[in-house]
């Protein structure tokens, strides 16, 4: 993992145990790959390196991407848009604004609010709230 920059703190990241157990799996497999490159193995401390250890080129990177979308049979979206998705199906799921914000590593939380979207679940819940505020339970 890359250093924290001066004054930084270096992120953390909590993965669920079924996620760790994937990336111990995938552990094991690039570990036999490292020992096949043999001489021809760069160390980058990489999680999804190329067969040699080296980053994977953009390009490559994206037509995986989009292969996978189409796989999944989803729509078409960036990379960069599933970091959307992901902060919020947390705040669907309850998770605090400020635990989003880390989980992304935004230095500011505005920049997370920015990320989330709300959900129409969430507008129904926020009306359904205010109807009970305002006229008591049903």
């Amino acid at each position: 993992m890359a250093s924290a920059a001066q004054g930084q703190e270096q992120a953390h990241p909590q993965c669920s145990p079924e996620l760790l157990a994937q990336l111990k799996a995938h552990r094991e497999i690039q570990d036999a790959e490292r020992e096949k490159a043999g001489d021809r193995w760069e160390e980058h401390d990489l999680v999804f390196p190329t067969k040699y250890g080296t980053a994977v080129e953009r390009t490559e990177d994206w037509k995986v991407w989009k292969a996978i979308l189409k796989q999944a049979g989803v729509r078409d979206i960036r990379v960069h848009d599933a970091r959307h998705t992901a902060a919020t199906l947390l705040i669907e799921q309850g998770v605090n604004i400020r635990v989003v914000q880390q989980v992304l590593g935004h230095t500011r939380v505005t920049t997370t609010e920015r990320y989330t979207h709300v959900s129409t679940p969430l507008m129904r819940d926020a009306g359904e709230r205010l109807a009970s505020a305002l006229w008591g339970n049903p």
